[in-house]
């Protein structure tokens, strides 16, 4: 697989990476293998997709404890990041706690699940609006200084917030949503991190799935999964939607790829060091995800899909309120 390096400067990895949360929470959890997912965690590294994503959050807890059992006698052949900053309780909600005296006791627990010694990144899962942002930051920075962490990220931020942290401590990375149907962040924060060297990490890049177009009604979709209460996946935004799915479609037939792939190909266009992040829990998926790693889209195609309409429908509406937004 091509790679690049986590922003100017930062280590090498693969254009693709592994987001591990569908593996323990939030999507099928009825569905959870932990032996397949350990084995699609090894696999991704043999085929190069060496930025290996986690959460405290996922589980929660448990999906850092299966990472841990993956990477156990493969650590140093990663990039491995997980994140800080979101509780859930056993409703589902998630809250935020960007507290400093949380994220340094947090960090020690993610290094116990995880079996490591410290993260290569570690992430602001969300800034919390009760607590000033260079609190939660400067803490952060400690863990660096403390050796438990290599650098440090934010998640689903501006501009003014990368600014607001990076006059305390360098920011390696962004963490946000970025997709065919998903392109807020291409307007400003894309752009600036290009500019400064930050990597840019887009989570969703298939949009949850359903750019894929394996996903043909939202009856599909298994009980308990969150994207039942997403805007975007009722039915009448569903079936809006499905147009700009058959538009990544045509492109595929073109260029002889998946529609997966030309969406991921589309998303590892947007700049030098962006790195989606894709999740699955699938031998299958994983490969074909990997391929596109290799995929460069024509000019024409590019353009094409640069093109489409915006999708029907927010990204969250009123679902998972401590998630959304800033």
């Amino acid at each position: 697989m091509r790679t690049t390096t986590l922003g100017a400067g930062g280590p090498e990895v693969g254009r693709i990476g592994l987001g591990c949360m569908g593996m323990s929470w939030a999507y099928d959890e009825g569905g959870r293998d932990d032996a397949t997912s350990v084995e699609v965690i090894r696999r991704a590294i043999d085929l190069g997709v060496t930025l290996i994503d986690t959460a405290d959050v996922y589980g929660p807890y448990s999906n850092e404890q299966l990472v841990g059992r993956a990477l156990a006698g493969r650590r140093d052949e990663v990039v491995l990041a997980t994140k800080v900053g979101l509780l859930a309780d056993g409703s589902r909600a998630v809250h935020r706690n960007g507290r400093p005296e949380y994220i340094k006791g947090a960090i020690d627990g993610s290094l116990a699940r995880l079996g490591v010694d410290h993260v290569d990144l570690y992430q602001l899962h969300r800034i919390d609006p009760a607590v000033p942002l260079e609190e939660s930051w400067g803490a952060m920075a400690e863990l660096v200084e403390a050796g438990k962490v290599r650098a440090i990220g934010l998640s689903e931020v501006s501009v003014e917030d990368i600014r607001r942290a990076q006059a305390i401590h360098p920011v390696a990375s962004v963490q946000s949503e970025l997709s065919l149907w998903t392109r807020d962040a291409l307007a400003e924060v894309v752009p600036y991190c290009e500019e400064q060297g930050i990597a840019f990490l887009p989570f969703s890049p298939l949009g949850r799935g359903f750019l894929t177009g394996s996903i043909t009604s939202p009856d599909q979709l298994p009980e308990g999964d969150f994207r039942r209460h997403l805007p975007r996946f009722q039915k009448e935004a569903f079936d809006a939607n499905r147009a700009i799915v058959d538009a990544v479609r045509r492109v595929a037939e073109r260029v002889g790829a998946t529609p997966a792939q030309v969406a991921l190909a589309w998303v590892i266009a947007q700049g030098d060091y962006v790195v989606p992040i894709r999740g699955t829990k699938r031998l299958r998926y994983l490969e074909e995800n990997a391929a596109a790693g290799d995929l460069e889209l024509p000019p024409d195609a590019l353009a094409e899909l640069d093109a489409l309409p915006a999708p029907v429908g927010d990204r969250y509406g009123t679902a998972l309120p401590g998630v959304r937004g800033r």
